[in-house]
């Protein structure tokens, strides 16, 4: 049997995870430090991988997964660009786009377990939400460093 709501609840996270793919992406491309583009890489392939463990859950319970990232993330990853342009491709903006990125990811990964989700789906996305949350410290340590150093 479809278990026609998890597999939502499960592609709603692949599009968090594909619009975090391409978001860390495109800002790994503009970041100048290489310790922020090597971070900024890092999480985008730590995103593609996460995508991809949920879109094997999706096929096993008979659904199709999603491939591509939300249009907020269509519109997050332009205003990477335009924000990245306006405050010259910062890393500083960079780290503060990349933070509110990973804040939207949070919440969604929030939302996604207050369902009602089968105990070995859970177990991933509890692993995945933690991760998250890892990432989401990491680039706010990085970007108080930055925003300290600017200030000095």
């Amino acid at each position: 049997m479809k278990d026609s709501h998890t597999i939502d609840t499960l592609n709603k996270l692949i599009e968090t995870c594909k619009d975090g793919e391409y978001g860390f992406k495109a800002s790994a491309d503009h970041a100048k430090e290489p310790q922020i583009k090597q971070l900024f890489d890092a999480r985008s392939q730590d995103c593609r991988r996460a995508a991809a463990e949920l879109q094997t859950l999706v096929v096993q319970r008979g659904g199709k997964p999603e491939d591509s990232g939300t249009a907020g993330g269509a519109v997050h990853r332009g205003w990477v660009a335009v924000k990245g342009t306006l405050a010259g491709y910062t890393d500083l903006a960079m780290l503060e786009e990349t933070e509110r990125g990973e804040d939207v990811a949070l919440k969604s990964y929030r939302d996604a377990l207050k369902e009602e989700l089968p105990i070995e789906v859970r177990s991933i996305v509890e692993a995945q939400y933690q991760g998250v949350k890892r990432n989401h410290d990491q680039i706010r340590a990085l970007r108080d460093q930055h925003k300290a150093a600017v200030t000095h």
